[in-house]
């Protein structure tokens, strides 16, 4: 008989959101409130698997009583607390935020925030062209993936997903201070000489593209990657007997890149090497 380990019951606490009553079990967070009744609130460093970071400030709502603005994605739901997720203010910050960001790097391949650029009002060309905080060309030094760190926002995901939050390997920190910030490996040298296992669980994390499959980065400089027409199968890695799941997506009846479900048990979204790049072989055509 297998043994399947249950977490003890949450009581359930009861909140006002947006001048509804809703109730969430203890420890949710406002986003989790949120997500749950159906009410859309932005974010980009927030990780499902991930402890929030309270890095890109996206997410911030107005709890009545508060003095500044709260991320959403990390402050706890309490009995009782009124919070506003649609008012001058959380809009007012959000511009600015998408302002501060788009001006600064390139949200080109960041999933929403061209809609929320938009629905804001934000208007990043107005701090110039000076703004670009680093303008270099992407890093191209292996055949697995591509590090275009004109594209990070610096919201540590990637830090805390090779850190001791899942991998353990440590390959990826932070440099620098201020503006001269940025992630690096040691000594900020190429890839193939730092503690990379090339798990490619920094690439699961990111949000907006700064980390990439090589094939996708190619797809996309030759302008026919299409996420519109691939489509995703979920399946078992046949490489070990752990039980990975792998989420093939296809373009072309060809594999583009793999990622892994993060609901999934066993796995959490996070793969080994063989599982994420080791696929090659399943497209051999005699």
């Amino acid at each position: 008989m297998t043994t399947v380990p249950l977490a003890p019951p949450r009581r359930l606490l009861e909140f006002t959101l947006d001048d509804t009553p809703v109730r969430v079990p203890e420890g949710a967070t406002i986003l989790d409130a949120c997500r749950a009744a159906g009410t859309e609130v932005p974010t980009l460093c927030h990780g499902d698997t991930l402890t929030p970071k309270n890095a890109c400030r996206v997410c911030v709502v107005e709890v009545e009583g508060a003095r500044t603005l709260v991320p959403a994605c990390s402050r706890r739901a309490e009995p009782g607390m009124v919070v506003r997720t649609d008012t001058e203010r959380t809009r007012h910050s959000r511009k600015v935020v998408l302002e501060l960001l788009a001006s600064s790097v390139d949200l080109s391949t960041t999933p929403g925030a061209a809609e929320w650029i938009k629905e804001y009002g934000a208007e990043p060309d107005r701090f110039g062209p000076d703004a670009r905080r680093l303008g270099e060309e992407p890093r191209v030094d292996n055949d697995l993936y591509v590090r275009d760190y004109d594209k990070c926002i610096l919201c540590y995901k990637c830090v805390d997903a090779c850190g001791d939050q899942w991998q353990n390997s440590f390959a990826i920190s932070v440099t620098g201070r201020g503006f001269d910030a940025r992630i690096a490996v040691e000594h900020d040298g190429p890839l193939t000489e730092s503690a990379c296992v090339y798990c490619g669980n920094c690439i699961e994390v990111c949000p907006t593209g700064a980390l990439s499959f090589k094939r996708e980065f190619d797809m996309r400089a030759d302008g026919t990657w299409d996420e519109a027409a691939q489509t995703e199968t979920t399946t078992v890695c046949a490489y070990c007997g752990v039980g990975c799941n792998l989420t093939l997506h296809v373009q072309d009846n060809e594999i583009v890149k793999v990622t892994s479900p993060h609901d999934n048990p066993v796995t959490h979204g996070n793969l080994c090497i063989k599982g994420r790049f080791g696929f090659q072989h399943v497209q051999n055509r005699v």
